[in-house]
């Protein structure tokens, strides 16, 4: 099976590549870093010349060697740099990458780790919600239990709490607006009439009730006084 795409140079015929062919094996004894080196011979389906590429376990690929050119691969051309690298330089990338795969193992598991208490913390948001809603259903149907007249003690209950809630607010706003800033109390002046109270309001009312006095044209006779003298001397009343 051919491993990429080429040409035959004898005859211009295209080999596409993962084409089966009968070839032949050859094991060199060229190693590198104790990994064995083979060549395969096929022949051209169209003029039957031979082509011959091997094995190439520095850059994990295939070289062609002779009777056909290996056609164009943007792919492999990317990765071109490593294919002329000496040993010292396969070793240090190969160092390199090694120690890149373990810096991203180290940050996967961190990443696993922080999911995990991800996790964690959405189970028991999730297991609040349910005892939550286990409670309020109990108490649902404890309530549903429960007598008409337990269910109306419990709402004039609810309507009383509601009413003082409502006075202390009422309390609280009037002291407010009775306070200044500085705490002290403000007293309101307070009126005359509002001293005087509803007794004096009563009698002005039963005043302006009564009817007005009428008028006489008689004459009124006037009391005679003790008996004077011009000269200014009494007269003495009679024993007799």
């Amino acid at each position: 099976m051919a491993p990429f795409p080429m040409k035959c140079t004898n005859c211009g015929e295209y080999i596409y590549r993962g084409r089966k062919f009968n070839a032949r094996k050859q094991t060199l004894e060229e190693r590198y870093l104790n990994i064995p080196i083979y060549r395969f011979f096929i022949r051209c389906t169209r003029c039957s010349g031979e082509i011959t590429f091997r094995t190439d376990p520095k850059n994990m690929d295939y070289e062609c060697e002779k009777g056909a050119k290996r056609n164009f691969e943007p792919w492999r051309d990317a990765k071109s740099g490593k294919y002329n690298e000496t040993e010292e330089e396969t070793l240090e990338r190969l160092e390199r990458e090694e120690n890149e795969h373990e810096e991203q193992l180290e940050q996967d598991k961190m990443a696993e780790l922080e999911e995990k208490m991800q996790d964690s913390k959405r189970e028991m948001a999730i297991a609040d919600a349910l005892d939550e809603i286990r409670t309020r259903n109990a108490r649902i149907a404890r309530n549903e239990g429960l007598s008409d007249e337990v269910a109306l003690d419990h709402i004039h209950h609810e309507v009383d709490e509601a009413k003082m809630r409502e006075e202390q607010e009422i309390e609280e706003a009037a002291r407010r607006a009775f306070t200044t800033a500085s705490g002290e109390k403000v007293k309101r002046i307070v009126d005359e009439e509002e001293l005087a109270g509803p007794a004096s309001s009563q009698v002005a009312k039963t005043q302006a009730q009564m009817p007005p006095p009428s008028t006489s044209f008689a004459r009124v006779k006037k009391a005679k006084k003790p008996g004077v003298s011009l000269l200014g001397i009494k007269k003495k009343p009679s024993l007799v």
